[in-house]
């Protein structure tokens, strides 16, 4: 079994490739109403791009032209609209979109987004990729991308499993809404630390949350990424 730490130094090289402060991003989570439940869009990136070979929600960076006078958030909202359009050719309402948390990843990661995340009802249309950036697309339940994770079928970025895990939750596109409306959004920002077999990220609320120390005693909020079994702990 390759060393946790040479297998997450390659992790982090799969973001890009340059030193820098978090660029700001934004992605959208499409969610429809499927014959057996909840489904959300996925996109695999080409393997070439930043997070290549990984399966993603729509997105990417903020760009100046999605800034106007009402800040950095509206910014975001704007940009996750548009990067649904130009990777999967669907039109989402700006006014659709609800806040569902912000992620910025470990210091170590070369290159760097922090992230607003989205959730939205899918509109109406036939999801268009352009076989560039994006290689696949796949509506898939929420529980079953995890699942497919787990057996080595797909890759997923810890954001997206705990996104994904989070809207497992819900059973229809209403219930996914009214969750993440009725929470403040929650901010991760990533600490990486590492146990013998496995890593771990840790966000504000664990006990280890500072130090990077897992096994303190205390509260946990984390995710313990072992192989082909990832579990998620909040203890608030």
């Amino acid at each position: 079994m390759p060393d946790e730490r040479e297998r997450f130094r390659r992790w982090l090289e799969r973001g890009g490739g340059q030193d820098g402060d978090a660029i700001p991003a934004a992605t959208v989570i499409l969610i429809r109403d499927g014959d057996a439940g909840l489904e959300t869009l996925m996109l695999r990136k080409n393997s070439k791009l930043a997070f290549g070979g990984m399966w993603v929600f729509p997105g990417g960076r903020i760009d100046a032209d999605d800034h106007d006078d009402d800040g950095d958030f509206e910014a975001a909202r704007r940009a996750a609209v548009r990067e649904a359009r130009e990777e999967s050719g669907l039109e989402v309402p700006v006014d659709g979109l609800v806040a569902l948390s912000h992620w910025t990843p470990p210091p170590q990661t070369p290159k760097r987004f922090a992230t607003w995340f989205f959730v939205a009802p899918a509109p109406e249309g036939a999801v268009t990729i352009d076989d560039g950036e994006i290689h696949e697309h796949q509506w898939m339940a929420p529980t079953d991308a995890l699942a497919r994770r787990d057996r080595s079928e797909i890759e997923l970025a810890p954001p997206t499993w705990v996104t994904l895990h989070t809207l497992a939750r819900s059973a229809t596109v209403a219930d996914a809404l009214a969750n993440a409306a009725a929470e403040v959004p929650h901010r991760f920002v990533t600490q990486i630390a590492f146990r013998d077999d496995h890593m771990i990220a840790i966000w504000d609320g664990d006990a280890g949350y500072g130090t990077g120390d897992p096994d303190v005693a205390g509260p946990r909020h984390r995710l313990l990424m072992r192989g082909d079994t990832w579990s998620y702990e909040r203890d608030f």
